[in-house]
């Protein structure tokens, strides 16, 4: 005997298709195409969860050479120093305190410098 699915199927094409929403044309509204288009979705957001990371340390790393070198020194010198020294202070901040608070970078490269 054939037993079709019924609210078991529809169930899961709602949930699927509501994940779709917002999706161009047939993508939010077919679920043949919406599954499809969902997979991949996902697929690149646990991708992008990862890059995101790496992007971020990049930029942050940017900022921080970009301002060690207006203090006379480079990125990879700084580093060292502060990690020599035992300044806690991430990379996250620093670029914070990079672009923000001129003064204060200053200060921490003469701290970690001295």
């Amino acid at each position: 005997m054939r037993v079709k699915g019924g609210f078991t199927n529809r169930r899961r094409h709602k949930k699927v298709l509501k994940r779709a929403s917002g999706f161009y044309s047939a993508n939010s509204r077919c679920y043949t195409h919406a599954v499809e288009k969902v997979d991949r979705a996902l697929r690149y957001a646990y991708r992008d969860r990862k890059a995101k990371k790496r992007t971020f340390r990049r930029l942050w790393t940017t900022r921080i050479n970009a301002a060690a070198r207006i203090n006379g020194t480079t990125y990879s010198v700084l580093m060292g120093a502060i990690l020599k020294k035992g300044l806690m202070i991430d990379r996250k901040s620093l670029a914070d305190l990079a672009i923000t608070d001129a003064a204060a970078f200053t200060a921490i490269v003469k701290q970690a410098l001295a």
